[in-house]
């Protein structure tokens, strides 16, 4: 018996032998048959009314949050568009990328895309994401071996390419996602609303504090 069980078994022991409180194994097991129930049932809370577009309630709730949304028609088009924005930005034609996106042509559209950890010298990271909340215009990341997080915290430029099949409503159709199509859950969960800021100066806010200053998201019509 490990420490932590026997620490258990001797608080079961002594609410079951409390007069004062009396606990029988029936007791308990019909507590926790209730909190098991409670679990299963996922009951959420009061949400606001979504319009039927999520789509376009994602993009104007990104662009809220001081990020930037382009369009393409399908995952193949995702390479000239980073290079459109990296070239409009004055940003070198050099990225880290996710190694689930090392397939796409990126030398055809002059990109030099290393599938490799990020560092902190990267300016450009290229990620995707695992689903998109349009209630917050929020990225949902999962991280795992092909979908690392410093991606997307080290560089002080994130793109991100979103497939609109994969914007859901709010962020409990984003764990509902993750339990269904995961089962396990990753050993990190990040949520990315924009830029990285902070107003713990003087309440000024400031862009880019704490990772990346330009958030960038390339919405694919056809993933």
């Amino acid at each position: 018996m490990s420490a932590r069980d026997d620490i258990l078994h001797r608080i079961r022991t002594a609410l079951d032998n409390n007069a004062g409180h009396p606990r029988g194994e029936q007791r308990r097991n019909a507590a926790e048959a209730d909190l098991a129930a409670t679990i299963a049932a996922r009951r959420q809370g009061p949400r606001p009314c979504m319009p039927l577009d999520l789509v376009e309630r994602f993009r104007r709730n990104s662009e809220r949050m001081a990020s930037t949304v382009a369009d393409v028609a399908t995952l193949a088009d995702v390479p000239a568009a980073v290079a459109r924005y990296l070239d409009e930005h004055g940003i070198d034609r050099r990225a880290v990328i996710w190694p689930a996106l090392a397939n796409l042509d990126w030398p055809a559209a002059g990109i030099a895309a290393e599938a490799r950890p990020a560092r902190d010298d990267d300016l450009a990271g290229i990620t995707g994401c695992f689903c998109a909340l349009a209630e917050t215009g929020t990225l949902m990341l999962c991280a795992g071996p092909n979908t690392p997080a410093a991606t997307s915290l080290l560089p002080e430029t994130h793109i991100a390419v979103v497939p609109v099949s994969r914007i859901v409503a709010g962020m409990e159709e984003g764990w509902a996602l993750a339990r269904a199509e995961l089962g396990t859950l990753p050993r990190a969960v990040n949520f990315i609303s924009g830029p990285s800021r902070t107003g713990d100066i003087e309440q000024t806010i400031v862009i880019g504090a704490h990772g990346p200053c330009r958030v960038h998201l390339i919405l694919v019509a056809e993933a």
